[in-house]
């Protein structure tokens, strides 16, 4: 089974300015990229969040969307992050998970944060996102979905697999509720017997809430392998095993014991 070799770049990002923000990663992937596998951007890397979506969003054929293109093509690596994303009749707030052939998937964020008034402007999600990488079966999420284990929630299949080996949450996530944030992700990690990776954002947007990142990557007993340092620009990268994690599976397979359901 391979490796996955996985960079995730926790950044301050610049209030509502793409441009700036795409150049900024660019440089930090330039100078951070070492034959990873998966490039991993906080969630609405080119603006931050909340902003208004009628000014900010873009198609899905827009810069963004081909900076990501043109970056995943160049380094042979998937990169992914989130995009406010204008359709003819809505706004979503969409994961790209962009793959160096050109070709993408997406997720829509499925808890959009009614707290802060989210579910006005943008259109949730209904569809979970299962992608595969060099035999890994990944499940991308945004944010506010870390909160919600039944829609985080790995499944045990008839023929003895597992819908996941990795999920992922790219966030805009708050330095107040910092906490909840890293508790869940270890959570996460243990009930599902899956690697778990969480990337936030720092610094302070353009409505003064603060970010102090606290991004993280957690193998399945819930153990941290990387942990980025709190309020600081920093790139984690981490190399994870697939043998590692079927052998977990095999002398702890609690899987097997899963309650079933389906989410309506």
């Amino acid at each position: 089974m391979q490796n996955l070799k996985i960079l995730a770049l926790q950044a301050n990002l610049s209030w509502e300015n793409p441009k700036k923000n795409r150049l900024e990663f660019e440089k930090r992937i330039e100078l951070e990229f070492d034959s990873h596998n998966l490039i991993i951007l906080p969630e609405t890397f080119t603006t931050g969040f909340p902003v208004d979506p009628q000014q900010f969003s873009e198609t899905i054929k827009g810069p963004t969307v081909r900076w990501m293109r043109n970056i995943s093509a160049k380094y042979n690596a998937v990169i992914t992050g989130t995009v406010l994303i204008q359709t003819k009749n809505n706004y979503t707030n969409t994961l790209i998970w962009m793959q160096p052939d050109g070709n993408y998937q997406t997720y829509r964020k499925r808890h959009v944060f009614s707290m802060g008034g989210e579910h006005e402007r943008i259109t949730a999600g209904n569809e979970k996102l299962i992608v595969e990488l060099m035999g890994w079966k990944i499940c991308p999420m945004i944010c506010y979905d870390l909160r919600f284990p039944v829609w985080s929630k790995n499944t045990y299949n008839e023929n003895n697999t597992f819908e996941y080996d990795l999920a992922i949450y790219v966030a805009n996530w708050p330095a107040v509720r910092s906490y909840p944030w890293k508790t869940l992700l270890r959570a996460r990690a243990i009930e599902n017997q899956a690697y778990i990776i969480g990337v936030n954002r720092v610094g302070t947007d353009g409505q003064g809430n603060r970010y102090s990142g606290d991004s993280a990557v957690i193998n399945p007993k819930g153990m941290l392998l990387k942990q980025g340092g709190p309020d600081k620009d920093e790139a984690l990268s981490a190399t994870l095993s697939l043998d590692d994690l079927i052998n977990f599976r095999k002398q702890f397979n609690v899987g097997a014991d899963w309650d079933s359901f389906t989410i309506e």
